[in-house]
């Protein structure tokens, strides 16, 4: 049981309820508190201090993604009509090449400080992956020629799409984990705005089609020897936990408070 954090803040509340590590460190919160582009030093310093706060525990920190309900003025982002299906996520960095490569700069320095691994949102295409590999191998390059320490972080993506999911068997040939965003995953499959209230009563987060996604990527997945996980508000729901066991979830990403009463849940299962 891992915990999802929106900022280095939150590292008490990780710590206080003794989650296995962080599944999800958001790291658009570092651009969004403020009114210019973070540097590289002041990124490498907030992941070095999660990596070795956590002491070896695992950190997840997924990059930059904004975008939709998440704006930045000093990005300079178009105006769109469909902002959740708009530019956000992974194609804004792979548009801003120069963005991406000073956040992952900044985080390959870290992972030599502790146990961190990279995840990108929004995949739709084994083409991404390779767009980001290409400038992964730039960024080390990079670094190794001039003289500055890194680590080898496990590289992983989110599936937030029905077109990640029914491509799962070749993602996951390509990374080294899967973490399922439950949220977005559930808005693009049933078709509906997850921030029009109007829709609320047939916004389903149990719909089997979103159940059926799940245990598809899970069991595409482990065939390729990925793990998988969920980071998405459903991973907290305990009326799943169960299910998700049954299904084969490596791994549950939680808001802090609920890693104590989900573990709970699970060892009273476990001794049925």
């Amino acid at each position: 049981l891992y915990a999802n954090i929106g900022n280095s803040k939150d590292l008490a509340a990780v710590l206080q309820n003794d989650a296995g590590g962080i599944g999800l460190f958001r790291s658009e919160f570092l651009y969004l508190e403020r009114e210019t582009f973070p540097t590289e030093e002041e990124q490498f310093q907030i992941y070095r201090t999660v990596a070795e706060t956590m002491a070896g525990k695992p950190v997840i920190i997924r990059t930059l993604d904004i975008g939709a309900d998440k704006k930045c003025d000093y990005f300079e982002m178009e105006p769109e009509e469909n902002p959740a299906m708009g530019c956000r996520a992974i194609r804004i960095c792979l548009t801003r090449p120069e963005i991406f490569k000073t956040q992952l700069r900044a985080l390959f320095r870290a992972s030599a400080f502790g146990n961190i691994s990279i995840m990108y949102p929004m995949i739709i295409s084994v083409e991404e992956v390779h767009r980001i590999k290409e400038i992964v191998a730039e960024v080390k390059q990079e670094l190794t020629e001039q003289g500055v320490a890194f680590g080898e972080p496990k590289q992983g993506i989110m599936i937030e799409t029905p077109a990640a999911v029914m491509i799962s068997d070749l993602l996951a040939e390509e990374v080294d984990f899967f973490s399922i965003g439950t949220n977005d995953l559930t808005q693009y499959t049933l078709a509906i705005d997850r921030q029009n209230s109007k829709l609320d009563n047939i916004y389903d987060s149990h719909h089997p089609a979103v159940l059926r996604m799940i245990q598809k990527t899970i069991e595409n997945g482990h065939k390729a020897g990925c793990w998988v996980g969920i980071c998405g508000e459903l991973g907290a729901d305990m009326t799943l936990t169960e299910t998700f066991l049954k299904m084969g979830i490596d791994e549950l990403s939680v808001s802090p408070t609920f890693v104590l009463p989900i573990r709970k849940l699970i060892r009273e299962m476990s001794t049925k």
